[in-house]
């Protein structure tokens, strides 16, 4: 393999990658916020508690 080609493939990979990893962190935090909401109205539900406090999402 020549150096020309694998210089374009360090650059190109990254640039290819970088969306597909965007869209997925966007997409595995709306699933965790989605499951933390249910945990904290099922537990309210437990309580017996009619209304719930928003759930504060911690910014990391």
């Amino acid at each position: 393999m020549e150096w020309q080609i694998i210089v374009a493939l360090v650059v190109a990979i990254p640039i290819i990658l970088l969306p597909i990893v965007f869209v997925w962190f966007i997409t595995i935090g709306g699933m965790l916020t989605a499951a933390k909401e249910a945990r904290a109205r099922r537990a309210a539900r437990e309580k017996g508690i009619k209304e719930t406090a928003p759930v504060k999402l911690e910014a990391k």
